[in-house]
């Protein structure tokens, strides 16, 4: 049974808890939901109306929800948190590690926060007002500062004596921190080394110096690809000083990875991953028109540069039939540049020393494809309208247009990088306005000075 839930895609859960909701059977919508993570909650969550959000929110098992709003995007958030009574947010959030309370302890109200405080130790306490103090998109906004240190001169044994009174253990748990007096960072133990080594061996002899720790104030998705380059569990994270102040596990950075993601494709054309997909019509609306605005301005001003060229079109149906072709393949190649561009900003594979070299070799696969499409429209612009001087034209404009987009897709995203600009967010829609203007200029403006002359 367990292995078909796991084989199971999310939207045959939605499917099947939906029907559970529509027959009015709560003792099938706990059970299917008993047989969920979290995780799994949370997304189904995201993806019900309001009214029936609700109605799974007040039957999700206590223990776990908690958890479940950590899960949640920003938006359904804040609507589970305004129906959700403040002493079941206190008890939710009260077994939640520091790091996950932090994500989500500004979207809890004053009176709950002043309960939550309250409960916590003062260690605690101070621990969690630490996390909170970084930024959310750092490693410090990231990581779980109740981690588990041990000194370098004692033996496996004690170490093993240590975690058996201690008794419980972090849920991913995989290397034990090794510091000095004052909590510098010295190294690390793997617990297979600790599990098989000889109990009378010393820390010092078995434990790693390699895993270098991840600075405090690195970017979360720096922190992603340390994670993937290393192939790392966990990691230590450590101040300008290398005092260890916490540590960082795999499924946090799942998390990052997935929201990098989502951003990613989100913002390219306007929207915010943390939004709820049901909200309001109104207020969804409004969200869309500063990017339909922008995409009305951008079209406009193409528009109007076609426009100074109507009496070409007036004279040359042709042109009105084939200009089309010719700006959605300067599109497609400047977004193709743009993507890949945006990406390597992403990854960390593009900087300014490697900038020249893909320009260089971007207009070399432009104006490579360029000479190749060119000749097959043109090819079909003469047997179309048999006018092989149109059809020269098209293959000018092609070639023209390509190589518009191949530069304009490797120099876009760098220059609103530099301008503070998310390329993801405004790339798309400047690559669009200047394939769109090259194209018409080069097409409709060539088809004026060679064909209307003939």
């Amino acid at each position: 049974m367990a292995e078909t839930r796991q084989q199971e895609t999310p939207a045959r859960q939605l499917d099947r808890l939906s029907e559970a909701l529509v027959s009015g059977t709560q003792h099938q919508v706990r059970h299917l939901l008993k047989n969920l993570t979290a995780a799994e909650i949370g997304d189904l969550l995201e993806s019900l109306p309001p009214a029936k959000r609700l109605a799974v929110w007040e039957m999700t098992d206590p223990e776990i929800d908690g958890d479940v709003l950590v899960e949640v995007n920003d938006e359904v958030r804040a609507s589970l948190i305004r129906d959700t009574a403040p002493e079941d947010l206190v008890a939710a959030v009260d077994d939640l590690d520091l790091d996950d309370l932090a994500d989500i302890f500004d979207d809890l109200p004053d009176t709950v926060i002043s309960e939550v405080l309250r409960s916590l130790d003062r260690q605690d306490r101070e621990r969690l007002e630490y996390v909170l103090s970084y930024p959310e998109d750092s490693a410090g906004g990231l990581m779980d500062p109740d981690v588990l240190t041990i000194r370098p001169d004692v033996s496996l044994d004690v170490v093993l004596r240590y975690l058996r009174l201690r008794g419980e253990l972090p849920e991913v748990f995989d290397l034990l921190f090794v510091v000095d007096r004052q909590g510098h960072y010295l190294g690390s133990l793997r617990l297979a080394d600790l599990l098989t080594g000889d109990p009378s061996s010393q820390v010092t002899d078995l434990m790693d110096t390699s895993l270098k720790p991840i600075p405090v104030d690195m970017h979360d998705s720096q922190v992603a690809m340390e994670f993937e380059r290393h192939d790392l569990v966990s990691a230590p994270v450590t101040d300008s000083g290398n005092v260890l102040l916490g540590r960082i596990t795999v499924d946090d950075v799942v998390d990052v990875i997935r929201e990098d993601a989502e951003h990613s494709v989100l913002t390219m054309v306007g929207l915010d991953e943390e939004d709820d997909m049901f909200a309001p019509v109104v207020q969804s609306a409004r969200r869309r028109w500063i990017w339909l605005g922008v995409n009305l301005v951008t079209a406009l001003l193409a528009a109007l540069v076609l426009y100074a060229f109507e009496p070409t079109l007036d004279q040359l149906v042709a042109t009105a039939v084939l200009f089309p072709i010719v700006m959605s393949m300067g599109g497609i190649a400047g977004t193709q540049t743009l993507t890949l561009m945006v990406r390597g900003m992403a990854t960390g594979q593009v900087s300014a020393r490697n900038t020249t070299a893909l320009l260089r070799k971007e207009l070399l696969v432009g104006l490579l494809n360029g000479v190749v499409f060119s000749i097959i429209v043109a090819t079909i612009a003469i047997l179309w309208y048999d006018d092989l001087p149109l059809g020269l034209v098209m293959a000018a404009a092609i070639l023209l247009n390509l190589l518009a987009g191949a530069l304009a897709g490797a120099l876009v995203p760098v220059v609103l990088r530099r301008m503070s600009i998310d390329p993801a967010l405004a790339g798309g829609v400047v690559l669009t306005t200047v394939t769109d203007v090259i194209g018409i200029i080069a097409f409709i403006g060539l088809a004026t000075f060679l064909l209307l002359g003939r």
